[in-house]
Protein backbone atom coordinates (compact mmCIF):
# COMPACT_ATOMS: atom_id res chain seq x y z
CA UNK A 1 0.00 0.00 0.00
CA UNK A 2 1.43 3.42 -1.17
CA UNK A 3 1.48 6.32 1.73
CA UNK A 4 -0.89 8.15 -0.30
CA UNK A 5 -3.56 5.54 -0.51
CA UNK A 6 -6.14 5.74 1.64
CA UNK A 7 -7.33 2.89 4.26
CA UNK A 8 -11.05 2.34 4.16
CA UNK A 9 -12.76 2.68 7.58
CA UNK A 10 -15.70 0.24 8.11
CA UNK A 11 -18.37 1.39 10.60
CA UNK A 12 -21.49 0.41 12.53
CA UNK A 13 -23.02 3.82 12.80
CA UNK A 14 -26.58 2.84 10.95
CA UNK A 15 -26.84 0.03 13.02
CA UNK A 16 -26.44 1.91 16.23
CA UNK A 17 -28.38 4.92 15.44
CA UNK A 18 -30.89 3.09 14.50
CA UNK A 19 -30.91 0.30 17.46
CA UNK A 20 -31.29 4.04 19.66
CA UNK A 21 -34.19 5.15 17.53
CA UNK A 22 -32.20 8.18 16.83
CA UNK A 23 -32.29 10.44 13.62
CA UNK A 24 -29.25 11.17 11.35
CA UNK A 25 -29.81 14.79 12.52
CA UNK A 26 -30.07 14.34 16.29
CA UNK A 27 -26.43 12.50 15.64
CA UNK A 28 -25.28 15.73 13.84
CA UNK A 29 -26.89 17.69 16.88
CA UNK A 30 -25.24 15.69 19.68
CA UNK A 31 -21.41 15.17 17.38
CA UNK A 32 -21.42 18.81 16.18
CA UNK A 33 -21.50 17.99 12.14
CA UNK A 34 -24.44 18.52 9.73
CA UNK A 35 -26.32 15.91 9.50
CA UNK A 36 -25.18 15.06 5.77
CA UNK A 37 -21.97 14.13 7.11
CA UNK A 38 -23.68 11.10 9.22
CA UNK A 39 -25.05 9.69 5.83
CA UNK A 40 -21.49 10.16 4.44
CA UNK A 41 -19.86 8.57 7.38
CA UNK A 42 -23.05 5.57 7.02
CA UNK A 43 -22.41 5.20 3.33
CA UNK A 44 -18.45 4.67 4.08
CA UNK A 45 -17.69 7.66 1.59
CA UNK A 46 -16.07 9.50 4.10
CA UNK A 47 -13.45 8.35 7.08
CA UNK A 48 -13.92 10.68 10.58
CA UNK A 49 -11.21 11.93 11.98
CA UNK A 50 -10.22 10.28 15.09
CA UNK A 51 -12.09 13.14 17.18
CA UNK A 52 -15.09 12.94 15.68
CA UNK A 53 -15.00 9.18 15.84
CA UNK A 54 -14.68 9.52 19.49
CA UNK A 55 -17.26 11.98 19.81
CA UNK A 56 -19.80 9.57 17.94
CA UNK A 57 -18.81 6.59 19.93
CA UNK A 58 -19.55 8.77 23.54
CA UNK A 59 -22.85 10.22 22.02
CA UNK A 60 -23.57 6.34 21.74
CA UNK A 61 -21.95 5.42 25.07
CA UNK A 62 -20.07 2.46 23.37
CA UNK A 63 -16.24 2.19 22.47
CA UNK A 64 -14.66 3.46 19.35
CA UNK A 65 -13.49 -0.10 18.05
CA UNK A 66 -17.25 -0.98 18.31
CA UNK A 67 -18.13 1.08 16.17
CA UNK A 68 -15.01 1.61 13.87
CA UNK A 69 -12.73 -0.90 12.04
CA UNK A 70 -10.26 -0.92 9.06
CA UNK A 71 -11.48 -4.55 8.76
CA UNK A 72 -15.07 -5.08 7.61
CA UNK A 73 -17.50 -6.18 10.11
CA UNK A 74 -18.77 -9.52 10.69
CA UNK A 75 -22.80 -9.39 9.90
CA UNK A 76 -24.80 -10.07 12.85
CA UNK A 77 -22.71 -9.24 15.54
Amino acid sequence: MSRNEEVPVYNRIAEQRELLGMSRQQLSEIVGVHYQTIGYLERGEYSPSLALALRIAEAFETDVQRLFSIKPFKKGK
